[in-house]
């Protein structure tokens, strides 16, 4: 027989009461309504109106690998139906000091999402003194989609892009991974170097499919990104294009060996739109 984990009795003891090091777990025990994805009390699955709320959605994520790591970035557009319901929405995380997510699909429980999964990785590293693998964090992260899956199926769809950078990589060369997920928590290593999830999806993938080198340097790597968010936003009325006016640019991370997870300025990304923008200026098509 499988040993089985201890568990932590009810009420105020469970706080102080020795069990598994997943904070996911715990409040799986103690406190499963707080859970992204759980309808609300008195809700049953099915319940007339749940599924045709007008909740704001994020929409295109990009990611690719470059010489020395991977980056994710994402526009800045949510919209609920045909209308605008943010501009300025971030949807791009970082989550630990090597590992980032990009969100598309239903924000709030995407944003309470990787909220969680952020906790859930700093418990870890404070109650085992080491951090988790990158393996282990995407192993964790298609978990909490699976348990989203009840709401996924009233139209509350939750899609995450994960990128990292694998310390224990062998080759430095591919440290950098892109980790893509469907809607069941279905977990799928990305070889090809790009992906891009999202409603302007298809047309950010047939950008990168042009523009990437996995040779590339960083900034080289972050203008290929923003270029294949223009690209999605000059064909998806839900993606968002870069704002000069507002001052409203894509959130670009960068995750390196050396530097970690960064993300990178705004100062540097208006620089970085503005040279896209005058590109396209003389040639739409880019």
């Amino acid at each position: 027989m499988e040993p089985r984990l201890p568990v932590a009795p009810p009420g105020p003891g469970a706080y102080l009461a020795p069990g598994p090091s997943s904070f996911t777990d715990f409040v799986t025990a103690n406190a499963p309504h707080l859970l992204p994805g759980r309808l609300p009390e008195g809700v049953t699955p099915g319940a007339a109106g749940v599924g045709g709320l007008q909740v704001p959605h994020g929409t295109t994520i990009v990611a690719l690998t470059f010489a020395d790591g991977v980056i994710i970035a994402g526009d800045r557009r949510a919209t609920a139906g045909n209308v605008i319901a943010q501009r300025d929405i971030e949807k791009v995380f970082i989550t630990d000091s090597h590992s980032a997510i990009g969100i598309a699909g239903s924000a709030g429980i995407a944003l309470q999402m990787v909220r969680l999964f952020t906790v859930e990785l700093e418990h870890y590293d404070k109650i085992e003194g080491v951090s988790l693998s990158l393996d282990g964090k995407a192993n964790k992260l298609a978990s909490m989609i699976q348990q989203n899956l009840g709401a996924a199926l009233q139209g509350f769809v939750v899609v995450p892009l994960f990128v990292g950078y694998d310390m224990d990589s062998a080759d430095p060369s591919k440290a950098g991974r892109i980790v893509t997920y469907d809607a069941t928590g279905g977990r799928y290593d990305e070889l090809l170097g790009y992906h891009s999830v999202g409603s302007g999806s298809v047309f950010a993938k047939s950008s990168l499919k042009k523009l990437y080198d996995p040779q590339a340097d960083l900034a080289a790597a972050v203008r290929t990104a923003v270029e294949a968010l223009y690209d999605a936003a000059d064909d998806d009325t839900a993606t968002g294009g870069p704002d000069l006016v507002r001052k409203i640019y894509p959130v670009v991370v960068s995750i390196t060996g050396e530097e970690g997870a960064v993300r990178r300025s705004d100062e540097e990304m208006e620089a970085v739109v503005r040279a896209v923008i005058a590109g396209r200026t003389d040639k739409p098509g880019g």
